[in-house]
């Protein structure tokens, strides 16, 4: 099984109703990638995270495997979702390990 990792920060200038709207529609987005693309073992995207957190999203993520990770990357499902996120987001971290 391969994990799939990714925390992010909202654009310090959204608003707050701003930021819960994006990270609404991150959620939704994501999410709905898991049933388009064969591989995913699951996804889930985190937006409620405790106030001990430095990131507001989280995309905790399990594949078959490094092939099926990759087929998800460049799924246009994804591509969509990423296209967006990128506008309401900084700080991008990621971390993909095989268990």
């Amino acid at each position: 099984m391969v994990h799939h990792i990714v925390l992010w920060n909202l654009k310090e200038e959204l608003s707050e109703a701003e930021k819960k709207e994006a990270a609404n529609r991150i959620k939704k987005e994501l999410e709905a990638v898991k049933k388009e693309v064969s591989g995913v073992v699951s996804l889930n995207v985190v937006t409620n995270g405790l106030e001990s957190s430095n990131k507001e999203i989280g995309l905790i993520s399990v594949f078959e495997s490094e092939e099926a990770l990759k087929a998800y990357q460049v799924h246009p499902a994804h591509v969509a979702a990423g296209g967006f996120i990128k506008t309401v987001t900084s700080g991008r971290c990621c971390l993909d390990y095989e268990e």
